[in-house]
């Protein structure tokens, strides 16, 4: 095996079937992904969909639903998905996936069946160096606060929520908003609302490396490009748009302050080119993700593993 800089590169020494390589997959993962965050898998017969999954149960044979998403993904064979469905010319920025509520996967896995002509990588952060990085007084504020979500279904703006909780029974959504902390209502017009207060940061269980752990500015609407932006708020109030993020404290969450974070991200991200067949291993607490913009044909697939929840208090 070969290795290199973050992420972690792994090839295999020679040619073989995918399953020859399964106990030096383990291995890798074991030596460097507490260490990197993320492991890249390059060179290996991974020629597909199926291949893709097979390599995942090498590690995380329980796979996660994409339950509770924020973003469009179509699920292919067993719980393996399609990344974020946005149109290519959109940036998507870095995140921690599902950071905007009180549980997540621990793992997830990027395979990518085919390279954009142009763009499409999908860039990482360390994390543990966003945090470091932050300004003091905006960690500060955001720890003391925490951070609200507020979610809008349907109307055709964004993901309906039948679809966000796997269900047409509102009965069932109660019961998970109610599992999960999360207020949520039924409009007059049949659409729901919810609002979750969550972590800001956040303690990995195993590295207890703390992490910054949130997608404040993902969800508030100065994310959204200026045009959509404006259009938006002539229609809606703040906590009518289809998403948004406050303080945990109800007040607004001021531009400047996200446009902060948003560089902080920039500074420490790392993007590589895809090659057909690569496969990414990343630690969901300690590396964020995101996705450039990208011409031509992109399909990269995504998988989800080790569901955590925080006991109460041990995530700020």
């Amino acid at each position: 095996m070969s290795f290199g800089p973050f992420p972690s590169i792994v090839s295999p020494s020679g040619p073989g079937d995918l399953s020859d390589f399964a106990e030096s997959i383990r291995a890798a993962v074991e030596e460097h992904l507490a260490r990197q965050g993320a492991v890249l898998f390059r060179g290996f017969p991974v020629r597909g969909p199926s291949d893709f999954e097979r390599m995942v149960s090498f590690v995380t044979p329980d796979l996660l639903e994409y339950t509770f998403g924020s973003t469009p993904r179509s699920q292919l064979s067993g719980r393996i998905y399609t990344s974020t469905e946005y149109p290519a010319h959109q940036q998507i920025p870095l995140h921690n996936e599902q950071s905007y509520t009180t549980e997540w996967p621990l793992k997830i896995w990027f395979y990518c069946a085919k390279p954009a002509l142009e763009g499409g990588e999908t860039p990482l952060a360390d994390s543990r160096e966003v945090l470091r990085r932050i300004p003091t007084r905006i960690r500060e504020r955001f720890v003391a606060k925490k951070v609200m979500y507020t979610r809008n279904y349907g109307n055709g703006l964004d993901v309906p929520w039948q679809k966000v909780f796997g269900t047409e029974d509102p009965k069932v959504v109660e019961g998970f908003c109610r599992d999960a902390g999360i207020l949520c209502e039924w409009k007059d017009d049949g659409e729901l609302r919810t609002r979750q207060i969550c972590q800001a940061i956040a303690t990995h269980p195993r590295t207890k490396d703390v992490v910054w752990f949130n997608q404040a500015h993902l969800f508030h609407v100065s994310n959204l490009e200026p045009a959509a932006r404006e259009g938006l708020l002539a229609v809606f109030a703040e906590d009518e748009l289809p998403r948004n993020a406050f303080y945990g404290d109800g007040t607004p969450i001021e531009d400047g302050v996200l446009d902060e974070i948003r560089e902080v991200y920039r500074q420490v991200a790392v993007a590589f080119p895809w090659q057909e067949g690569d496969v990414v291993l990343a630690d969901n607490m300690l590396v964020a993700h995101g996705r450039s913009s990208f011409k031509g044909p992109r399909q990269v697939l995504v998988a989800m593993a080790e569901s955590y929840r925080p006991e109460e208090g041990a995530s700020t």
